[in-house]
This record gives C-alpha cells, sequence and structure tokens, in this order.
C-alpha cells in the first residue's frame, strides 16, 4: 500500500527511511500524474482541482 507523506509513519519506533533521490523523482512524476488526471477528469468545469487524495480509511 502506498502512503502519502502526510501520513502518519507505520510504526514510531521504527527508523524513518531517507528518501533517495530516485525515489524523490518518482513520487514526483507520480504527484505530477495525478494532478493531471484530476485536472482531465474535471474539464471543462470551473471548479480548481484538490491536490489532496484522501488515503484509504483504516480498518
Amino acid at each position: 500500500m502506498s502512503r502519502d507523506r502526510k501520513d502518519l509513519p507505520e510504526d514510531p519506533d521504527k527508523p524513518r527511511h531517507e528518501e533517495t533521490p530516485g525515489e524523490r523523482r518518482e513520487r514526483k512524476h507520480r504527484e505530477s500524474e495525478n494532478q493531471d488526471e484530476a485536472l482531465e477528469e474535471t474539464f471543462p468545469a470551473s471548479d480548481p482541482t484538490s491536490p489532496f487524495v484522501p488515503a484509504k480509511a483504516p480498518d
């Protein structure tokens, strides 16, 4: 399951993984693709797109 950066870590005692430059590029590309898709889905509506994509509710 992918997580947003704003999500809390799964285990607060577990050391956090530092993002590599390649991972950062991939994350930025994925964010850009999501934003482009959101824009296409709302066109030609006049409402602005929201960059927030809600995470699944915890079970």
